[in-house]
């Protein structure tokens, strides 16, 4: 491959990180505001038991730790072939 090509998988593997990141910090959001809204009710039945299961926060965190790994494997296989390459 080329060097131009190495270059748009480094600057590729950076926009992973970079939505990895959010989809993280996100998810750990809108867990928070779902919960903190919960406790203010005064039947936290939902709260103690976590019935029913919501799983979009969890999702988010999961699907944005899976974003970091990616953008960071690209980032430094791009990174050592731009060396090396």
């Amino acid at each position: 491959m080329e060097q131009t090509e190495w270059l748009i998988a480094l600057g590729m593997g950076a926009l992973f990180l970079l939505l990895g990141i959010a989809l993280v910090f996100g998810g750990r959001k809108e867990e928070k505001s779902y919960y903190d809204g919960i406790v203010s009710h005064e039947d936290v039945r939902e709260f103690m038991v976590h019935d029913p299961e919501r799983a979009e926060p969890g999702a988010l965190k999961v699907g944005g730790w899976i974003s970091l790994a990616a953008g960071l494997v690209m980032m430094a296989i791009s990174g050592a072939m731009l060396i090396w390459g």
